[in-house]
């Protein structure tokens, strides 16, 4: 993954001119996630309150938040690209502070995406948050 903050992609999505050409460059963010082996798709990996089916497997090494993840619909799995950026390889401090809300809303996403999605969105920043609270 070339980007290394929310904020580098914030300028990348900036570039374009529309919202169809945003979004054609989110389905494409997505195309970039690791694949997941089909074992880990599993129920207890599910993230609760996706309208999209979404696999979420978290771990914590040595105070630093990891995670593979991937989801079923094209436009989730560039949100769960968007979730990678911000909080793959962070300490856990870092991950159960910071304001992914504001970044979300500066990469312009927050006014386009359908209240499923971002409710969907949100689900899974808890989920990654909820287990970096409880390390």
């Amino acid at each position: 993954m070339s980007e290394r903050t929310l904020e580098d992609l914030a300028e990348s999505f900036a570039l374009f001119g529309d919202w169809e050409e945003r979004y054609r460059y989110l389905i494409d963010l997505g195309a970039r996630l690791p694949p997941m082996d089909d074992g880990l798709k599993v129920e207890e990996h599910l993230v609760k309150g996706c309208t999209s089916k979404v696999w979420l497997v978290p771990s914590i090494q040595n105070g630093v938040f990891h995670f593979m993840a991937d989801s079923d619909a094209q436009i989730v799995r560039g949100l769960v690209y968007l979730l990678v950026v911000a909080f793959q390889d962070k300490p856990v401090d870092y991950v159960r502070t910071y304001d992914i809300k504001a970044a979300f809303e500066r990469l312009g996403l927050h006014q386009h995406l359908s209240p499923n999605r971002r409710n969907g969105f949100f689900a899974m920043v808890e989920k990654v948050q909820a287990l970096a609270a409880a390390a």
